[in-house]
């Protein structure tokens, strides 16, 4: 078993080299709980290397980035660079170049990045009226309208007038955010013929605030006319910010592990020079 318990070292390991190999584009998810090698994962095993780790997967530009994503910004303004986290143990010059606390830092942020995927994955796999839910869901748990029942509709399905669900801000409804889902594949852009028509949809309903959330990622067009809303205001949020504000509300996560770090209480110890 790993230190805290939770799981055998095997299953740790092989989630992990899975995750790594997924963010460099080796291996694919095709559908929960199956994992497939990628025709660049099939390139890569030709070239016959004497074994894959994190070094040969940082030729690749997605994992360099999933890398430079999960190292802590404090630190990264401390030093120059700093030791990227591996599927091997660390090293003895890891542990001179990283204080304990910096190198607690760093494994956070990968284990948040790789939940981030995670959830993006979990969200695709889903059906589209389970998305359009939890986006509701999400605005609720961000303190939008009250509870689900008096403050939350999802609408979706046909005559729907290009929204799919409403969220009342006040008991009497007088003010509402309408909220539009696109559940898009990764590289399925929105455009910004998808913003207009989300416009024009919340014109029609005579509304003034709109969300409009993708699991994808927005044109630089799409967000410029978002920009020009004129008096609508209009937000868009894509797959990077949806996972960031599902983690940070708690909507489809939740606390497997709390790790209590403890310092000196120098108060403490200063008052005792009095007595």
């Amino acid at each position: 078993m790993v230190p805290s318990g939770t799981m055998t070292v095997i299953t740790s390991r092989v989630h992990w080299a899975k995750t790594y190999l997924k963010q460099a584009g080796l291996v694919e998810q095709p559908k929960r709980a199956h994992v497939k090698i990628s025709a660049r994962g099939q390139e890569v095993l030709a070239r016959n290397p004497t074994k894959i780790d994190s070094a040969l997967l940082q030729q690749f530009d997605q994992f360099r980035d999933f890398l430079t994503r999960t190292k802590s910004e404090d630190a990264s303004s401390a030093r120059t660079e700093l030791t990227a986290p591996t599927l091997a143990p660390v090293s003895a010059t890891t542990e001179t170049a990283n204080t304990p606390e910096e190198r607690i830092a760093s494994a956070s942020l990968t284990l948040h990045e790789s939940l981030r995927d995670a959830l993006l994955a979990r969200v695709l796999e889903a059906n589209p009226t389970f998305f359009e839910k939890l986006i509701v869901d999400l605005l609720l748990a961000m303190g939008y309208g009250g509870s689900r029942a008096d403050a939350g509709e999802q609408l979706g399905g046909t005559g729907d007038g290009g929204v799919d669900g409403v969220i009342r801000e006040d008991q009497l409804g007088l003010d509402r955010v309408y909220l539009q889902a696109k559940r898009y594949q990764p590289g399925n852009t929105v455009g910004s013929e998808a913003v207009q028509a989300f416009m024009g949809a919340l014109v029609g309903k005579g509304a003034q605030k709109g969300v409009l959330i993708t699991t994808s990622t927005f044109s630089k067009t799409a967000i410029t006319v978002a920009k020009q809303s004129g008096h609508l205001r209009l937000v868009l949020i894509d797959g990077d910010e949806l996972t960031r504000l599902m983690i940070r509300f708690n909507v489809g996560v939740r606390v497997a592990r709390t790790v209590d770090i403890k310092r000196i209480d120098l108060d403490y110890f200063d008052n005792s020079e009095l007595e």
